[in-house]
């Protein structure tokens, strides 16, 4: 049996609704940010599912590609932040983050 679109998209539901659950329900900073990254994985999956089933080509592995690069800068900024929370109040708890505003 040969997976099909179906299956991708599924899978890809699945990795994005995970990562959803993670970044709504962690309080810890870096379990936040796998979160956003397993979110961005499922984007990558959908765009190379369907540019594999429905475009052809390389567009959708070429996007796949630069959300691959944003991932990598999304990471270092996040982790700088995290870096910066922990150093300002001890802790990578996100509800301390909601003390800089004051």
């Amino acid at each position: 049996m040969t997976p099909t679109l179906s299956h991708y998209l599924a899978v890809a539901a699945i990795l994005f609704a995970l990562g959803l659950f993670t970044v709504l329900t962690r309080r810890n900073a870096v379990a936040v940010l796998m979160g956003v990254e397993l979110m961005l994985n499922a984007s990558n999956v959908n765009l190379v599912a369907f540019n594999k089933f429905v475009v052809g080509g390389l567009t959708g592995q070429t996007f796949a590609l630069f959300v691959v690069v944003l991932a990598a800068a999304e990471a270092a900024v996040g982790l700088a932040i995290v870096l910066s929370i922990f150093h300002t109040f001890k802790t990578i708890d996100v509800r301390a983050a909601d003390l800089m505003r004051e």
